[in-house]
C-alpha cells in the first residue's frame, strides 16, 4: 500500500487505495504514525509521498532522508504557518516507512525558462493533482486548482511546462495577487506583504453574489493563457470549488472540463509513491533522487 499526503491550505489530506481521511492543520499538530491505520495497517505501507509548503529547496522527487530544511528555502513568505504540516513531515521522516518528498516548481525546476520570470510557480501538491489528471486524460493537460487560492499548471507531452502561482494571477477565496491598494497598505505599514496576500481573495474584495463568477472567469483566463503553449491540451479543474465553477469555465473556454474533488492531490501523490517505489525514474519530467 502506498500513501499520499497533501499539505493543503486548510487541512492535511491522506489517501491510499483503501480510502482517505483529512485532519485540520491545527489538529495535525497531534499527528502520529498510527493515524495511518485509518487507511490500512501501518505495517502494510510500502511507501509515502508527501509535500511541505512551497517545496522550493529541491528540484527532484527526493528521499526524505536527503532533504534539508523540509525541502524549503525558508518558512518566511506567502502562506499561513500553523505547525500541523511540520508535525506530519517530521513524524514521517522519523518513522521507518520509506518516504519521498515532492518538489514545488521554481527557478531550479526543469520548466520552460520563460516561467522563471517569477521565483515560484507552484507548490508541490499540485504535482500530485497533475499526475492524477494525466493518468486519466493523457499527457497534454491544463489543471487549475481552485479553492483558498488558485494555481494553474500545464503538462505537455507528459512533462511539466510551467505554472501560475497563487500570488501571480487568479485569486482564490482567500489568497491572491497584491494589487495597488494592497501595495499601498503594505507601504503604509498597515499589513505585511503576507497579510496582504492572505486578504487578496474574492472573499475580501467582492460582494458575495459576484465571487463564484469571478473565480470562474479568472481560472478560465489562466487556462486560456496556458493554452497558448498547447492548443490541444485538455482542461481539468480541482479543489473544493471545482464543481461550483465548472459550468461557467466550460462555457468560457468552449470545451469540455474534467472535474476532480479535494482528494485529487493526495490520490495523485499516492500514485507517484507507487510508481517511484516501483522503479520509475521520472515523473512528469521531474527526476527522482532516492
Amino acid at each position: 500500500m502506498f500513501i499520499g499526503i497533501d499539505h493543503g491550505t486548510t487541512a492535511m489530506r491522506f489517501a491510499g487505495e483503501n480510502g482517505e481521511f483529512r485532519i485540520a492543520r491545527e489538529a495535525a499538530k497531534e499527528f502520529s504514525i498510527p493515524d495511518l491505520n485509518r487507511i490500512c495497517p501501518v505495517d502494510e505501507i510500502e511507501g509515502i509521498a508527501l509535500c511541505y509548503s512551497m517545496g522550493d529547496n529541491i528540484a527532484a522527487i527526493t528521499n526524505i532522508k536527503k532533504v534539508k530544511n523540509r525541502g524549503i528555502v525558508s518558512r518566511d513568505g506567502a502562506g499561513k504557518h500553523i505547525g500541523g504540516g511540520t508535525r506530519v513531515f517530521d513524524v514521517v521522516a522519523e518513522s521507518k516507512i520509506p518516504a519521498i518528498v515532492i518538489p514545488g516548481l521554481h527557478r531550479g525546476s526543469p520548466t520552460d525558462p520563460r516561467f522563471k520570470a517569477y521565483s515560484h510557480q507552484t507548490s508541490p501538491e499540485k504535482i500530485g493533482i497533475a499526475y492524477e489528471a494525466c493518468h486519466a486524460l493523457g499527457g497534454d493537460v491544463i489543471v487549475s486548482d481552485v479553492s483558498s487560492n488558485t494555481v494553474s499548471l500545464l503538462v505537455s507531452g507528459g512533462k511539466l511546462v510551467g505554472a501560475f502561482d497563487a500570488c501571480i494571477f487568479a485569486p482564490g477565496t482567500v489568497h491572491g495577487a497584491l494589487d495597488v491598494d494592497a501595495i499601498r497598505k503594505v507601504d503604509a505599514g498597515g499589513w505585511t506583504a503576507n497579510e496582504a496576500f492572505q486578504h487578496a481573495g474574492v472573499n475580501f474584495s467582492l460582494p458575495e453574489g459576484e465571487r463564484v463568477r469571478a473565480l470562474a472567469m479568472f481560472a478560465a483566463m489562466e487556462c486560456a493563457a496556458l493554452r497558448l503553449l498547447n492548443h490541444s491540451a485538455k482542461v481539468a479543474l480541482a479543489g473544493s470549488l471545482a464543481p461550483v465553477i465548472a459550468p461557467e469555465v466550460k462555457e468560457l473556454l468552449a470545451c469540455d472540463v474534467a472535474v476532480y474533488d479535494e482528494w485529487c492531490a493526495s490520490r495523485g501523490l499516492a500514485r507517484i509513491a507507487r510508481d517511484v517505489f516501483s522503479g520509475k525514474k521520472e515523473i512528469l519530467g521531474l527526476e527522482t533522487d532516492l
